[in-house]
């Protein structure tokens, strides 16, 4: 399989999961090709055309041909400058790593990873909570993130890549709407009575056992065992975690239960302050399951072997 007809089924198969409808992403990929048209013809040199057939910043061919022929990939949840320099030595002792694929974004995908945050306004007018005030706090929020990873030195592992031509790409938000809408149909099918029939649930998928043997097992943060699950909310997609105050907008839309994968010490005590419970599934076993989810869909009819690393476990689903 050629390395562009891979990243072209990450984009294919993460707009076909993601949580706001098929038909709501090509509407927007529609209404950016239309302003697109608008420009005038130095601010087209300066456009990323990736974006007008690409929805998500987060996710980018980050070194390589995209012609290459590959058989061989090398896949983490993180890759850094030492997992591209594990990568070169897999290859110095015989292993054939055609490419390289992290889920984490790096490169100009981590620069402004950020902007892929405005479908999060989307996801949660669609569970209830008015648009205004979705897009106003998420779009507060974006600039927050921001400021955050202006300064930081997000070339590292692309130069390393570069230097010793090794191809690399990044499937960020793709994976995560897989995970999300795995989880929420999972959620939808056996409605779960309480939080530790959710637990349960989780505990079902081989990625968060796996977890667990590890010490890293789903947890409830706010809330008990016994208490009803309501209305559930799975919060895995859209870059990073939302603003914090719209954990008080919860409410409004009639949420009882959040389910994550991680929560800072500021959206915790908000989220307890508003009497959510908040079950945290786990980070990396949430990354893992949403890319094990991808990988199954791209590997369908035609595969390529995979060298876990990072972070990462290969688990197959029929």
């Amino acid at each position: 399989m050629k390395l562009k007809e891979i990243f072209d089924r990450v984009i294919k198969f993460g707009i076909e999961h993601d949580p706001r409808g098929a038909k709501a992403v090509k509407g927007h990929l529609k209404n950016l090709e239309d302003k697109y048209k608008l420009l005038k013809e130095k601010e087209r040199k300066e456009f990323d055309v990736e974006q007008l057939r690409n929805p998500y910043h987060d996710t980018r061919i980050l070194n390589g041909d995209p012609d290459l022929e590959v058989n061989e990939v090398l896949v983490g949840i993180d890759i850094d400058v030492g997992e591209i320099l594990l990568a070169d030595t897999l290859r110095r002792r015989g292993e054939k790593i055609d490419l390289v694929i992290s889920h984490h974004p790096s490169g100009k995908a981590y620069a402004n990873f950020y902007e892929v945050m405005y479908m999060q306004a989307e996801i949660l007018n669609n569970v209830g909570i008015p648009i205004n005030i979705a897009e106003s706090l998420t779009t507060e929020h974006m600039r927050e993130v921001e400021r955050r990873i202006v300064a930081l030195n997000h070339t590292r592992a692309v130069d390393a890549a570069v230097i010793l031509n090794l191809p690399f790409i990044c499937a960020h938000t793709p994976a995560d709407n897989f995970v999300a809408s795995y989880l929420k149909n999972l959620f939808d099918r056996k409605q779960p009575e309480n939080l530790k029939d959710i637990i349960d649930i989780l505990m079902e998928i081989p990625e968060y056992r796996e977890s667990k043997a590890l010490n890293r097992p789903p947890k409830i943060l706010t809330g008990s065992e016994q208490n009803r699950a309501g209305k559930i909310f799975v919060d895995m997609t859209g870059g990073t975690e939302g603003a914090k105050e719209l954990l008080d907008k919860m409410e409004i839309a009639g949420v009882s239960t959040l389910v994550c994968m991680h929560l800072s010490e500021e959206h915790f005590k908000k989220a307890k302050d508003n009497h959510l419970n908040v079950i945290i599934a786990g980070h990396i076993s949430s990354d893992t399951v949403g890319l094990n989810l991808l990988l199954d869909e791209i590997t369908q009819k035609e595969s390529f072997k995979i060298v876990c690393c990072s972070g990462f476990k290969r688990f197959k689903r029929k």
